[in-house]
């Protein structure tokens, strides 16, 4: 089976391992999203000085690195026909793939989406998951067909979320799963024994990106469950802020502890803030650090 990756960070790159680790499998190229956004001069710079982790891996396994102006350009589908693709894995992508090159691969075309389709569809369940405190998350393989998270489902995995997850520990936890499970899948559509089966729109949700002024805490409008679930969600994309004067201060995700008996109002004490939240519990903020523009 000869195979075409594309992708950014580590879904791509655990792409990379799960085929890598499947007998029979070749990876034919693997387009980056770097080598999209990034004029050619700079991405060699940052290739040299500070690669990035699937960069490290095509590397060391001497595959081919793609570079197109667009996965919908005619260049790269002349590449699929060209080098007689037969399946194209896609981990993180912005462009919405067209017809004419989803259908060019032999046997499918298949995105890895992050969430148990058709929930969570959108840029990042990872945050959405843990700012809506859910138990389970999950992660699905399913075909790409014209519009985002949308194709039949071919194979899905839940994942339990543990008490100190943040959206790191999740995005750690769903890519080494997907890792681990790509050579089965692969085997499996290989011999066809996957049957797709349709998304219900019934039971669809969507999430868009977090809004900035989701990064300002409001401890009198929010119980501390919520806030919490916050800034677990947002680490370690953006930070959450707590402002006290004029100075605004970076919670740490990992030192926090609700109270039931705290005093109104937020207050400073070294590296630990306080504060009383909407529940009526208060929240304990440890290993606070003040924000440096």
């Amino acid at each position: 089976m000869r195979v075409v990756l594309v992708g950014k960070g580590q879904m791509l790159c655990a792409l990379i391992e799960g085929c890598r680790a499947c007998r029979g499998v070749e990876i034919a190229g693997v387009f980056r999203y770097e080598n999209l956004i990034m004029p050619e001069w700079r991405l060699r710079l940052s290739d040299f000085f500070k690669p990035s982790v699937e960069n490290t891996l095509i590397k060391r396994y001497k595959l081919r690195d793609l570079r197109f102006p667009s996965i919908n350009s005619e260049a790269f589908r002349k590449f699929l026909l060209e080098n007689n693709i037969d399946l194209m894995l896609v981990g993180t992508w912005r462009e919405k793939i067209k017809r004419e090159i989803f259908e060019v691969p032999k046997l499918a075309s298949v995105n890895v989406h992050p969430s148990l389709l058709p929930e969570y569809r959108g840029p990042n369940p990872y945050l959405q998951v843990i700012k809506n405190r859910e138990n389970f998350s999950g992660f699905t393989f399913h075909l790409i067909d014209e519009k985002f998270d949308n194709g039949a489902i071919l194979y899905q995995k839940r994942i339990d979320i543990l008490p100190y997850y943040t959206s790191k520990e999740l995005r750690d936890r769903t890519v080494f799963e997907v890792k681990e499970a790509l050579p089965g899948f692969l085997v499996a559509l290989d011999k066809g024994e996957i049957v797709p089966v349709e998304q219900s729109e019934a039971l669809a949700t969507y999430f868009p990106n977090i809004e900035e002024d989701e990064m300002m805490l409001d401890f009198g409008r929010e119980t501390a469950e919520e806030i919490v679930a916050r800034i677990k969600a947002l680490h370690p994309w953006l930070p959450c802020y707590v402002t006290i004067g004029k100075e605004l201060y970076i919670p740490n995700p990992y030192e926090m502890e609700i109270i039931k008996e705290c005093p109104k109002g937020i207050s400073l004490e070294g590296d630990t803030i306080t504060a009383s939240c909407r529940c009526g519990y208060g929240l304990v903020m440890r290993k606070v650090k003040k924000y440096r523009s």
